[in-house]
């Protein structure tokens, strides 16, 4: 893993500008940044090959659109009320005892989901499996939620300032390769035994090895350095405080609730749409999904060289107005091989600039004290969004009956309003925390096209030009 790493991006130039208290604590924290890779791409294989594929097994369950709905909404809002737990376990717990921990307990959550297959297979309860597959997996994401506090600032204690966009843009590709070939492994298993008439056992298999590999992630995690940390008790606050004090972070805090609420209109159901409306076997449905993945892997570099030099609030507006237009583009387009080149690229640019723009501007506005609390309290207003925006997603599915138009295509014009609304009057509340450069002027000339074509290729140059990469 490490060696792919080094491959994609030069680590020295990132563990030259590592600091420390002492010169122990300088090499313990360059060996973290790669145990870090390590240890993400073994996580990420397990995600890749189990928890991509929590929606189709539901489905195989025979789960229905309001079950899916029910499935996205409480873990997503279970995932950022269970932070609030791992925020506050800091102050008594290491950061590293908190994440292996729950690394552990997550692994064994799986084995009762995989015993829903033998339940399945045996015609048992069959009523109450989709139900049984929503507590736990609500479970397994509120073991993520624990971990994300303490993890998120463990992180930010170990990576150099000025190396943040860069280095999060490596990980992001490596770990994101490893998730991709998790997520290829599992539909290729799961079309062999489609094909042999034992779908539910296929999912048997891939959730055993995704327990399998966050078991591997729990002992990696051990050879990883953690600078010692207390959190300060005058470092809390409420999240009454939290909403009432209403800064810059704050209005960040409330602009990621109301996005995260339009993006899950649609987003839960963008597979079941090609399951369901558009009949695409697991291996279309993989292919078009993983597309996304891939192009958001190619971008990271790019996008993370854009948020170093030229910070972070570009990024999100360009990743805003790209999920507007997004789930208008599944409206209109059917074919799989255009879903893959027109709205998968955009939704993978889209990904790549919002996850790096996010964390990188979430370091820049917190002080390491406060990070764990701010980054629970903005999960939680998150994580509600969430929470009302599958379940409008999923009332719409199965109750609005219209002649002229499916119930997709309706979901998924709402959406699309939804998330423009937000980029329109939510975004421009925010300002800028990072001391960054101006973007380089853009010169188009409708009249001269050639020429505009030549003058943005230098702009765009202009921009990814950097000495240090």
């Amino acid at each position: 893993m490490v060696n792919i790493f080094k491959n994609w991006g030069n680590i020295k130039n990132i563990e030259r500008d590592v600091e420390g208290e002492s010169d122990f604590s300088i090499k313990e924290k360059r060996k973290a940044l790669e145990v870090s890779i390590k240890e993400g791409s073994v996580s990420q294989f397990s995600s890749g090959i189990g928890e991509s594929y929590i929606t189709p097994f539901a489905l195989a369950l025979k789960a229905n659109s309001w079950h899916v709905g029910l499935l996205s909404s409480l873990s997503g809002l279970a995932n950022p009320l269970s932070q609030l737990i791992g925020s506050g376990m800091m102050e008594n717990n290491s950061r590293k005892k908190i994440v292996r921990r729950f690394v552990l307990l997550q692994a064994f959550i799986w084995i009762p989901i995989i015993f829903l297959c033998f339940l399945f297979w045996k015609g048992l309860f069959l009523n109450y499996l989709p139900y049984a597959l929503i507590v736990l997996f609500t479970l397994f994401v509120s073991c993520q939620g624990i971990m994300h506090p303490p993890g998120f600032s463990w992180m930010g204690d170990l990576v150099p300032e000025k190396d943040r966009g860069k280095y999060f843009s490596i990980k992001n590709r490596v770990n994101g390769t490893i998730s991709l070939i998790g997520f290829l492994l599992g539909a290729i298993i799961l079309d062999f035994f489609k094909t042999k008439g034992f779908a539910i056992l296929g999912f048997g298999i891939i959730f055993s090895i995704a327990a399998s590999f966050r078991i591997y992630s729990f002992f990696i995690l051990k050879k990883m350095y953690s600078p010692k940390f207390k959190m300060k008790k005058e470092s809390y606050f409420s999240f009454r405080d939290f909403l009432k004090r209403f800064d810059n972070y704050g209005k960040f805090a409330l602009y990621q609730a109301f996005f995260n609420l339009s993006l899950m209109i649609a987003s839960p159901f963008f597979a079941v749409y090609m399951l369901q409306e558009l009949k695409f076997s697991y291996i279309m449905l993989m292919a078009v999904i993983i597309s996304g993945s891939i192009f958001h892997i190619a971008l990271s570099p790019i996008i993370g060289r854009f948020s170093d030099r030229f910070g972070n609030l570009r990024l999100i507006h360009l990743a805003t107005f790209l999920f507007a237009i997004n789930p208008l583009l599944w409206m209109f387009i059917k074919d799989p091989l255009f879903l893959i080149i027109v709205p998968q690229f955009l939704s993978g640019l889209a990904n790549a600039a919002f996850t790096i723009g996010t964390t990188n501007f979430t370091y820049d506005s917190v002080s390491p004290q406060k990070r764990g609390i701010c980054v629970a309290y903005t999960s939680i207003m998150s994580g509600i969004g969430v929470f009302i925006g599958s379940i409008i997603g999923g009332v719409l599915l199965n109750n609005v009956k219209l002649d002229f138009v499916s119930p997709f295509m309706f979901t998924f014009a709402i959406a699309s309003i939804a998330r423009l609304c937000v980029g329109l009057f939510a975004l421009p509340l925010v300002k800028e925390e990072k001391k960054a450069e101006r973007l380089p002027p853009a010169h188009i000339n409708l009249a001269h096209p050639f020429k505009s074509i030549h003058s943005e290729i230098g702009f765009f140059k202009n921009i990814l030009k950097n000495k240090n990469i």
